[in-house]
């Protein structure tokens, strides 16, 4: 005879990757119903954070919670962490955002509130232009730069993630090249 693992253990593994958050769609796919997760929330093991977003409590608070709030509100599985938010993240540029940025994919539309900390972005992205920061998937700086030549930051911010995105070693010098490249054309249009 196999014994059930109890809904509480089997959530709080996957909150131990996700900085202490589960949402209800991932409860839903390990076969955990909503009422499970209202009584969960009734017993204070869960707190609901945002619509379909539980935090377990006794999970440490920590400084990036909100960058992994704003991806998982999206209840986007692609949803990742993008734009100035990513530059910042990283830490190539003195961009300072006053929105987590998010991108998700084009054919997505988010209709729900508590959006209003968060820009959201309608890109595809392939594989290879997201990864991780903080745990936190997060689209690579190249990517990042790149998106934010089109969405307009400032040329100093960008020249700056450039330089100092190659000088970390996050940026070929090929990437570097062409990103300076595209940077310098968006001045000649």
């Amino acid at each position: 005879m196999t014994i059930k693992p109890l809904a509480r253990d089997e959530l709080w593994e996957t909150a131990t990757t996700q900085l202490g958050f589960v949402t209800a769609q991932q409860a839903a796919e390990m076969g955990i119903g909503k009422g499970t997760l209202q009584m969960l929330v009734h017993r204070g093991t869960l707190t609901r954070v945002a619509h379909g977003v539980y935090r377990f409590p006794q999970y440490p608070v920590g400084q990036y919670d909100g960058h992994m709030l704003a991806v998982l509100w999206t209840r986007a599985p692609e949803a990742c962490l993008s734009h100035e938010t990513a530059l910042d993240a990283y830490d190539i540029s003195d961009v300072n955002p006053n929105r987590i940025h998010v991108t998700v994919r084009k054919q997505r539309r988010l209709r729900r509130a508590g959006g209003e900390d968060y820009e959201i972005h309608y890109e595809e992205l392939a594989p290879a232009q997201i990864g991780w920061w903080q745990e936190i998937p997060t689209v690579t700086p190249s990517t990042a730069i790149a998106q934010c030549i089109a969405y307009g930051t400032p040329t100093y911010l960008l020249r700056q993630a450039i330089e100092r995105g190659h000088a970390q070693g996050y940026l070929t010098t090929v990437e570097r090249d062409e990103l300076a490249e595209r940077l310098e054309a968006r001045h000649e249009r």
